[in-house]
């Protein structure tokens, strides 16, 4: 399987309204907010592949059909890429991103002046982005994070914070999306983001994010293998420069381009919150 991951990240692919809340409901006791994406499955994802452009990732999102001649000679490998023909991954992106928002939206107004159960709320929810941003600035990189996504004719980049916070809001859905299989499959069925099948996190971490920079100082697990090596060779350069008396800084930024860091990471890694400049997507190429 890790030679498989290894194959699909390097190569290129070949082939081929926004919702609304109905109620909160909850499976394997996880609340989670049961939407209606059928409208905006009709009005959105069926535009032109080539006419739609969104968030940028380290892979292209609206590419779902991978395909390689070493198929035929694997079956593990034959196993992995069908799984990966199942996952649409645009949609997959819009419902993670829109779950997170709905769902803070009302757990900002449910839990309106008791900001302690927020905080607590935040930090389940927002593991990594509730150290640098509270609730009115998470919902803020949401809206701009799910606007972006639907964007036509603009691919845009994201920095370290909107990583950050995407790389949360994954998670969490991909959580409830996976029990759903389990437990409620016509439900996730509705979704339209992988066939009515589990989706692998870690897998799709790997695929999709460039790198985990954000993360570096917390477990990725062995399934993040190459980017956890690369998290704790910095940690190691980190930890020998504090140790010969530079500041957490001045380490950070003396082995910055020696792992090509952007400076964005270089704050998160500092703890420093989001400015204003740090709320803004960029365009950038398809390539």
């Amino acid at each position: 399987m890790r030679y498989a991951i290894r194959l699909l990240r390097s190569c290129q692919y070949t082939g081929n309204g926004n919702s609304f809340i109905r109620r909160t409901n909850s499976v394997g006791g996880l609340k989670y907010l049961e939407i209606n994406p059928l409208k905006r499955q009709n009005e959105v994802f069926q535009t032109n592949l080539q006419e739609r452009e969104m968030l940028a990732f380290a892979k292209d999102i609206t590419q779902s059909q991978p395909k390689t001649s070493k198929e035929s000679e694997n079956d593990e490998l034959k196993q992995y890429m069908e799984y990966q023909r199942k996952l649409n991954h645009e949609r997959l992106v819009y419902h993670a991103l829109d779950y997170a928002k709905n769902h803070l939206q009302l757990n900002t107004q449910k839990l309106e002046g008791d900001e302690k159960k927020l905080r607590d709320y935040l930090k389940s929810a927002f593991p990594i982005s509730h150290r640098f941003a509270d609730a009115e600035k998470i919902i803020l990189l949401l809206r701009k994070l799910v606007n972006g996504h639907n964007s036509t004719n603009n691919w845009y980049r994201m920095n370290a914070y909107f990583h950050a916070l995407v790389y949360d809001s994954m998670k969490r859905f991909v959580k409830i999306h996976n029990q759903l299989v389990l437990e409620s499959p016509e439900k996730a069925k509705e979704y339209g983001v992988s066939e009515g099948i589990q989706i692998d996190f870690d897998d799709w971490a790997y695929l999709y994010f460039p790198d985990l920079d954000f993360h570096i100082g917390r477990d990725l697990g062995y399934t993040h293998y190459p980017f956890a090596k690369r998290n704790k060779a910095i940690e190691d350069e980190i930890e020998n420069k504090m140790k010969a008396g530079s500041s957490r800084e001045e380490a950070l930024k003396s082995i910055k381009d020696d792992y090509e860091m952007d400076d964005s990471s270089i704050k998160v890694l500092l703890g420093k919150p989001v400015s204003t400049e740090d709320t803004e997507l960029f365009f950038t190429s398809v390539e």
